[in-house]
């Protein structure tokens, strides 16, 4: 046999055992959901961002890949029942004080390793660009049939999101807002 003859007959085996197999799996973005959390001193807040798209690869017991993208514009208020109290939080999240969503509309996470799934359980690395600032963040993804969660923490004064925090401003008192806030995250794969 020829050198690439012996090459290819051993790709051919080794993908028939599944050990090149790579399975891209496309997120479904209207059963899948991200609710947020920010907290400051004396209470906090909590709504949603919709999940504009986003796929996933899986290798062997790994995700071996996969981009997702969120809709910033998208960004709702749950916890404030007076309408023109709740809009105006929104429209200050929406706005050069925290997100900036006219100039930056979308925020990404772009997954580029993960160990295996034990119990159910692996640990995701990749990066995220909030308000086009890139940071390397980790976190656990845990996978339940056909859904993958997270509990992702994020540090806002990493992407330039500078209102009311402790890292840019001094003599906040209590009108302090954490710098982390916290998304929790359902994937439900289609």
């Amino acid at each position: 046999m020829k050198t690439k003859e012996i090459v290819f007959a051993v790709a051919l085996i080794l993908a028939g055992n599944g050990l090149l197999a790579q399975d891209k799996m496309k997120v479904d973005a209207k059963k899948s959901s991200v609710e947020w959390q920010g907290k400051k001193i004396g209470g906090k807040h909590h709504g949603m961002i919709q999940l504009e798209s986003g796929f996933f690869e899986i290798q062997g017991n790994k995700m071996s890949g996969g981009t997702f993208v969120i809709d910033m514009s998208s960004i709702t208020n749950l916890d404030l029942k007076d309408e023109g109290t709740n809009q105006k939080l929104v429209g200050h999240l929406k706005s050069d004080d925290f997100f900036g969503v006219e100039k930056y509309p979308t925020a990404t996470f772009v997954l580029s390793e993960s160990s295996d799934f034990v119990n159910g359980k692996a640990t995701v690395t990749g990066e995220i660009t909030i308000k086009g600032n890139t940071e390397k963040i980790s976190f656990d993804v845990m996978k339940e049939g056909e859904a993958y969660t997270a509990k992702v923490e994020i540090d806002r004064s990493k992407f330039d999101v500078r209102y009311g925090s402790k890292s840019f401003f001094d003599n906040l008192g209590d009108r302090a807002i954490n710098d982390i806030f916290t998304l929790d995250i359902k994937l439900v794969v289609s």
